[in-house]
């Protein structure tokens, strides 16, 4: 009878420590939204690497290079798409404008418009240069107006659609890239609508096998910088 009750005591209290344990190792997973599916979400990315001999360097968070600028400008980040695996950022001021949480970017062109003034995002767009037709972008250049600054990032294929009429509306606002983007090269580009010079935020990676880090595509790029706001 002794014996039976101090066994009952032993299990009631391992119960007593466990449940607590338990429970609070729920709350963990919970809270930071199960981190081991996080892990997952990261496996396919991370095979380009394994295959290629190289780290991949996506950086954290919507907008991961912050800067200050003067006052009379705004500031931008701009992140193209990593492969066919993770979207590409576009940030003004900080602040995250366009991105796959956001649920305004996918694989092809996409753009964020800015009124040259105040640096206030005017509209977004994404444009499938793979599967989709070249007319929707044609018309959404067409239709910014004189004055007004454009973001661009690639993400998997940006050029496999592209005509000469699509190619020279970028010429236009100040791009030299866009005459030999083809497929898959990754780009990101700030242009101005009514602007005749060259851009000199511009950045261009071609899709070279002997160079790619993601196996059939380059690496990312990042690139930031500070956009005078517009006085006239």
């Amino acid at each position: 009878m002794i014996i039976r009750r101090s066994i009952n005591r032993r299990v009631l209290q391992s119960v007593v420590v466990l449940v607590p344990m338990v429970i609070f190792f729920a709350l963990i997973l919970q809270f930071y939204n199960n981190p081991f599916k996080t892990a997952w979400n990261f496996a396919l990315l991370e095979s380009f690497s394994r295959t290629s001999e190289v780290a991949v360097n996506v950086p954290d968070g919507p907008c991961t290079i912050k800067r200050e600028c003067p006052d009379d400008h705004y500031s931008f980040f701009i992140q193209s798409g990593a492969a066919n695996v993770f979207g590409p950022k576009i940030c003004i001021q900080n602040e995250l404008v366009l991105g796959t949480v956001l649920n305004n970017a996918a694989a092809g062109i996409n753009l964020v418009t800015v009124n040259g003034r105040t640096g206030a995002v005017i509209k977004t767009g994404t444009f499938n240069m793979f599967s989709g037709e070249v007319e929707p972008l044609i018309d959404f250049l067409k239709e910014i107006d004189k004055g007004s600054v454009v973001l661009v990032a690639s993400y998997d294929d940006p050029s496999s659609k592209l005509n000469d009429e699509a190619r020279k509306l970028f010429v236009e606002m100040g791009s030299s890239s866009i005459q030999t983007l083809g497929f898959r090269d990754n780009w990101v580009f700030v242009g101005g609508k009514g602007e005749s010079m060259k851009s000199k935020y511009e950045k261009y990676i071609k899709n070279d096998a002997s160079t790619n880090k993601y196996e059939n595509w380059p690496e990312l790029i990042n690139m930031d910088g500070c956009i005078p706001k517009r006085l006239d």
